[in-house]
């Protein structure tokens, strides 16, 4: 009987770390993206994605900096350099539909977004 109880308790205490920490892990990639993007460090961010395996295209629709996507929050903090390679990573499409949030930001964005879109 002890043994049965010891092994459910650790059975459950197993399964209840496997389930939190997804959402840990989710919520410190997200943090760290939006601290490259304000510091606008391409090289971490790269590195980043690359140690974590993810890829702009797919993470960028589920995260927000400040209630902002990633490329908007690039715009307003002034982030050329993590906006531009966003904007080269990110579909047309994505970025068409996000030009109206970029023309409040810097030039050097609206332009790489621009020629993105139009080629």
């Amino acid at each position: 009987m002890k043994k049965l109880l010891i092994a459910s308790t650790i059975t459950v205490l197993i399964l209840a770390s496997a389930v939190t920490t997804p959402t840990a892990q989710a919520a410190d990639i997200a943090t760290s993206l939006c601290q490259y993007v304000a510091s606008d460090d391409k090289k971490r961010m790269r590195s980043f994605l690359k140690t974590n395996k993810l890829k702009i295209r797919r993470i960028f629709d589920g995260i927000q900096c400040n209630g902002k996507n990633l490329l908007e929050f690039a715009s307003t903090s002034g982030s050329v350099k993590t906006g531009s390679l966003m904007i080269s990573k990110l579909p047309k499409k994505v970025v068409s539909a996000n030009l109206t949030f970029l023309q409040t930001g810097s030039q050097p964005l609206i332009d790489a977004a621009n020629a993105r879109v139009s080629s």
